[in-house]
């Protein structure tokens, strides 16, 4: 199965799910196809004039440009997604979109899909990091059955 991370760059989200024997969705495998492919659209000019009308899907043209641009690499994993797993409250260092808005509309965006999906605080302590993972693998095993 397909499953969204978010945050959706957290290596270890991406772990756990590869661990579970899933396809996790991530904008840096996202991020490796538009910058690697050759090309007009290549590095440093990897966005092309198509990118923001993807955006634009998700967002209106009323929102900050920044959440428009996330939303066209994050918009269509989401789509994608067979189910998601959410960490409410990462710190920087877990994996973070960096922008609040961005972070809000994912979050309304998968609870609008019919798709299972786990929504777990992020761990204050080791005791609270191994209960998370130990939700998480539940979860991922679940989907399996």
């Amino acid at each position: 199965m397909k499953i969204f991370i978010s945050p959706p760059n957290s290596l270890i989200l991406r772990d756990l799910v590869k661990e579970g024997g899933h396809e996790p969705l991530t904008m840096m495998r996202e991020i490796k196809k538009k910058v690697t492919k050759s090309g007009l659209d290549s590095p440093p000019l990897n966005v092309t004039e198509l990118d923001p009308e993807k955006g634009l899907k998700y967002a209106s043209n009323e929102v900050p440009s920044g959440v428009r641009g996330r939303m066209a690499v994050i918009g269509p994993m989401i789509q994608k997604a067979d189910a998601a797993i959410i960490v409410k409250n990462a710190k920087y260092s877990f994996g973070c979109v960096g922008c609040a808005r961005t972070n809000e509309l994912i979050e309304y965006l998968l609870n609008q899909r019919d798709i299972p999906l786990i929504t777990v605080e992020y761990p204050e302590s080791e005791e609270e990091g191994r209960k998370m993972i130990k939700k998480i693998r539940n979860f991922l095993d679940d989907l399996d059955d």
